[in-house]
């Protein structure tokens, strides 16, 4: 018999974003960090607002792939703070990538796009994030990412 992955959509994170600072090719890629600086998190049980408190650290590869690690922090409605980790990567044709990095839109179905968000909290409500591994299949916008996060079953 063979395994299966099960996931089940437990909530979407949408992280407004500052402008992109950019360090330069530093020989591993171009290193660029791209603030966080609000936004919201909604889902079956769960609601609250994203904290400016992090950023997106990446580094584009000279094929135009982009590494991700991003940092920051939620509080839910009921004053739960949650901190996230979110690992990915982001991939499509270079003139796809190029408009994203000029701000202009493109359709997510295009670009393939996911993470691996992890969570921490001491909240007794949200333990459940810490104990479960989850996947993301994210959106860049020009002002915006967008996080549907996954939970494997």
């Amino acid at each position: 018999m063979k395994p299966v992955l099960e996931t089940r959509y437990v909530f979407t994170i949408t992280a407004r974003i500052g402008g992109v600072i950019s360090a330069g090719d530093t020989g591993a890629g171009v290193r660029r960090i791209i603030p966080v600086i609000g936004g919201e998190v909604k889902g079956e049980g769960i609601s609250g607002r994203v904290l400016a408190s992090g950023a997106d650290f990446q580094i584009i590869r000279p094929n135009e792939l982009i590494e991700l690690e991003a940092k920051y922090a939620f509080e839910t409605d009921d004053g739960a703070v949650v901190y996230v980790e979110n690992v990915g990567i982001r991939f499509g044709p270079i003139q796809l990538l190029q408009k994203l990095k000029r701000g202009e839109p493109v359709d997510p179905k295009l670009i393939y796009f996911r993470t691996r968000p992890r969570f921490e909290t001491g909240h007794p409500n949200y333990q459940w994030l810490t104990t479960h591994l989850f996947i993301g299949s994210a959106a860049r916008h020009a002002d915006r990412v967008v996080v549907d996060v996954h939970q494997v079953l």
